[in-house]
């Protein structure tokens, strides 16, 4: 085989996706680089997740489909490790859609040697005006902090990639992604393989269109599981934390202590909870003036607070949950 047909495996974990995987494997299956295994590893789906993914596979022998023991997205990753034959292997998630030159993008990047990782740009997509405000604040810098991966235009070396590519052989080596988390098992992997000598390349060209959540509710419930995610990846690697990492507990800290001042002294507390207000507010209107949808305008400060409120909390209570078991209190 030719390094230029070099067979790329293609890892989709999955858990209840009946609503958006068939246009994921639409999308893969549109890919102008042919040499793929598409492998879905489903974890449990209740929902018809299964069934359109073996249609898919009726009519493209290019696609596996896979189970998995555990409902994590890590164990999904890691069934589909063991079972990549390609010599690169492209992680996709199961409510993202790429253009057709996607794959052959980065592959091209990663045949350059000098890359132990490639991810690009994450764009949040969202169907409700709940949803589009949560995409515009998923693509702000005041709320995601340095997460280059939603708003970066340059390209350059990063300490995180979403949905990487890599070769294969190097995420054997690492052994793959860390079964013990239920989130954050992306960040903790390319920390592992930053530790290991290797570089992460983020490229804006390679474009990455994902279905945000849709409310505000289902938003705050993924960030308060990023927060309890980051929790334990903090205890596994203390040196991997970063400022953006930590902000947002401090804030939730810090609005709790204003809170509990305005009990008695409501003007003080009033003062204290200044700043942050002015900077969501600034930040708020200057998100909101990139939609046309004013329904959609509205929901951005309360899009901003649910993924600040809910990475701190999330953050804490995992903290505290830790300190109970080990019998702390």
């Amino acid at each position: 085989m030719d390094a230029g047909d070099d067979l790329v495996s293609v890892a989709v974990p999955a858990r209840n996706e009946e609503r958006t995987i068939g246009a994921t494997l639409d999308a893969l299956r549109a890919q102008d680089y042919r040499q793929l295994q598409i492998i879905v590893v489903d974890g449990g789906s209740t929902d018809g997740t299964a069934a359109v993914v073996a249609r898919h596979a009726a009519e493209d022998p290019r696609i596996e489909l896979l189970d998995s023991p555990k409902q994590t997205i890590p164990a999904g990753l890691n069934v589909a490790l063991e079972h990549a034959r390609g010599r690169w292997l492209v992680r996709m998630d199961a409510h993202s859609t790429v253009g057709p030159e996607y794959v052959g993008a980065a592959v091209a990047r990663l045949r350059e040697g000098r890359w132990g990782g490639v991810g690009g740009r994450k764009d949040g997509v969202g169907t409700s005006p709940a949803g589009r405000a949560i995409a515009a604040a998923l693509g702000s810098r005041f709320g995601v902090g340095g997460s280059l991966y939603h708003h970066g235009r340059a390209e350059q070396e990063v300490d995180h990639i979403p949905f990487g590519a890599y070769p294969t052989d190097l995420v054997r080596r690492l052994q793959g992604w860390d079964e013990r988390l239920e989130a954050n098992e992306d960040f903790e992997f390319d920390y592992r393989l930053r530790s290991s000598g290797a570089t992460l390349l983020f490229d804006p060209a390679l474009q990455i269109s994902w279905r945000s959540k849709q409310t505000l509710a289902d938003l705050y419930r993924q960030y308060l599981r990023y927060g309890r995610g980051k929790m334990d990846v903090l205890l596994l690697h203390p040196r991997s934390a970063r400022p953006r990492h930590l902000l947002p507990p401090l804030l939730v800290a810090y609005l709790a202590a204003t809170a509990a001042i305005g009990l008695r002294r409501p003007v003080l507390a009033a003062a204290l909870a200044g700043p942050y207000a002015a900077a969501l507010a600034a930040a708020s209107a200057r998100t909101a003036g990139t939609l046309d949808d004013p329904r959609a305008r509205r929901l951005v400060p309360d899009a901003f607070l649910a993924m600040h409120v809910g990475w701190g909390l999330g953050v804490w209570s995992r903290a505290a949950e830790l300190l109970r078991r080990r019998g702390a209190w």
